[in-house]
């Protein structure tokens, strides 16, 4: 067979009755220089047995002892021919024009990653309300800026849709108390990859009760948490000492006694309620967002968690001189 233009890296353990039809959406797509790397993390459940039947040339099926989706992925990209390669789960569907899109984007961007929009759906191809507002946020990240100004709120890029060049999957994802396909996306924004995404709906990102991301801690509140700021601290907060929060909330008062707790100074908190603005909480005065100042070089982060509320503190940031992803950082 001919080098592949795309080496598919498909993780599997335990999803006997999902990998099939992961596996042939990948195979049955319009671009067909390609290969799809399924690798098996110790499966009990007979799921490379399921993947062995699969007759196609351009799979190949990796067994390994279980030792976790880092290694498996990883192992995947050792075992990748193409120049680019491109990441599916065991329980989603790509559709048809998927990789064929992607790669065209990549082609003709200068990013080094690109991702798409995507369908969260349950087991019978509902929408999940629960990850509406998360849908509808990641499909509205496009362009590159956006992409890069809002990741510390979550991952806007969602992980069974990324495609890339190879370079930047051989970086590798990381073990540690963090999820790590948000923990691989912000190292490689922060070394300087860029991202962009298809404006088109490309995969079904199947959602289930015992989808990893539900059951493991790491994909917990806390273990983005985790993440986000270990890269906010050696990013945008590096080598700074005085920061702007605004949210003084719920969402805001765990960043404001976490950036204390740092050694960061919070020179102003900024709120909508009357009832705060004059106060001082943990020694810091609050103010109105109509006393927000122009910029100054020292960071802001935004901690406000209310539906709705990102859009209207980020038109309020901009026309006071403000430029999301570069003095003001969305964190919730």
């Amino acid at each position: 067979m001919s080098a592949p233009l795309v080496s598919v890296v498909l993780p599997v353990r335990d999803a006997a009755d999902t990998v099939e039809r992961a596996a042939r959406s990948i195979l049955d797509g319009t671009l067909r220089a390609i290969e799809l790397i399924v690798v098996d993390d110790g499966s009990t459940d007979g799921s490379d047995e399921v993947v062995s039947r699969i007759d196609d040339p351009r799979l190949r099926l990796v067994r390994q002892d279980a030792r976790g989706v880092v290694t498996a992925a990883n192992r995947g990209t050792g075992e990748a021919r193409a120049p680019v390669i491109a990441r599916m789960d065991a329980d989603d569907v790509a559709h048809p024009h998927r990789l064929e899109r992607q790669l065209d984007l990549l082609a003709r961007s200068a990013a080094d990653l690109v991702g798409a929009q995507v369908r969260i759906v349950d087991g019978a191809g509902a929408p999940v309300p629960s990850l509406a507002r998360y849908e509808r946020w990641s499909n509205s990240l496009v362009a590159p800026a956006r992409i890069a100004a809002m990741r510390f709120v979550e991952l806007p890029v969602v992980n069974p849709t990324i495609l890339g060049r190879r370079e930047v999957f051989e970086a590798g994802y990381r073990d540690g108390p963090w999820p790590e396909d948000y923990e691989f996306f912000l190292r490689a924004v922060a070394a300087g990859r860029t991202a962009a995404k298809s404006p088109k709906v490309l995969l079904d990102w199947h959602d289930s009760a015992d989808r990893l991301t539900r059951t493991d801690d790491r994909y917990s509140r806390a273990g983005f948490d985790r993440c986000r700021r270990m890269h906010l601290l050696d990013g945008p907060l590096a080598s700074v000492e005085r920061v702007d929060l605004w949210g003084a909330g719920d969402a805001g008062k765990p960043w404001l006694r976490w950036l204390q707790g740092e050694g960061r100074s919070v020179r102003r908190l900024v709120d909508v309620s009357p009832r705060k603005v004059g106060q001082r909480i943990h020694g810091v005065p609050v103010i109105a967002p109509d006393e927000l100042p122009s910029p100054d070089g020292s960071p802001l982060l935004i901690a406000v968690g209310a539906a709705g509320a990102r859009a209207e503190i980020e038109d309020r940031l901009v026309r006071r001189g403000y430029t999301p992803g570069v003095d003001a950082w969305f964190v919730c």
